[in-house]
């Protein structure tokens, strides 16, 4: 059977757990993609992605999916996912503001832009696991899992806790960031982490689950 390892190691009920959470992934990109791969793969059948972008050739060194140049990756992950529900949608402040995240158990952020992850943080911080700092690196034994508040040596994790403390918010969230220091100046990326960031916060979640 399919998933009768899974079973055998979460127990029925939290199978059941599993199979019956919500979740939606904010980009699929370098690391929501393997978040995506894995979540699927262990058996929760609801899953929704968001994304807009289509898949350029850079992508194919860290991407799922991006052998499919110019494609919609939404729509080429519906492919190799079935049965996952997909928006194809740009995320800004406006859509963060608007959007019903009612729906949803967990909700995982992989956006790139900081004033984006911060309205979210502040909207749905309760289900939110948030991925920062995973281009530029390369050692996946320095990625870290803590809150917001005890992240360190990750600038765009910095940025974010600063404006919040600037809006007096002050509650916690889980981060998957990494300390080490960037090991180039542009846009520098390697599968090993930012796979390993995308299998990180897929653990995350399922210990959510379980824990609930």
């Amino acid at each position: 059977m399919r998933f009768e390892r899974c079973k055998t190691l979460f127990g029925d009920d939290g199978f059941d757990k599993i199979q019956n959470s919500s979740i939606l992934i904010l980009g699929v990109g370098g690391v929501g993609s393997y978040a995506l791969d894995c979540l699927y793969r262990s058996g929760v059948e609801n899953i929704t992605i968001l994304d807009y972008d289509t898949y350029d050739i850079t992508n194919q060194n860290r991407q799922i999916g991006s052998e499919k140049i110019g494609m919609l990756k939404i729509d080429r992950l519906q492919e190799l996912y079935p049965n996952i529900k997909t928006i194809n949608q740009e995320m800004n402040m406006q859509w963060v503001k608007d959007f019903d995240f009612n729906p949803f158990d967990i909700v995982i952020d992989c956006a790139d832009t900081s004033r984006v992850k911060i309205e979210l943080a502040k909207k749905i911080y309760k289900k939110l696991i948030m991925s920062v700092g995973s281009a530029k690196r390369y050692d996946a034994t320095k990625i870290e899992v803590a809150s917001i508040w005890k992240t360190h040596g990750d600038r765009l994790a910095k940025k974010i806790r600063t404006e919040l403390k600037k809006s007096k918010f002050d509650r916690n969230f889980t981060v998957v960031f990494s300390p080490e220091e960037d090991k180039c100046k542009d846009k520098g990326s390697f599968v090993g982490v930012t796979g390993s960031f995308g299998l990180m916060i897929c653990s995350e979640v399922i210990k959510k689950i379980l824990k609930n």
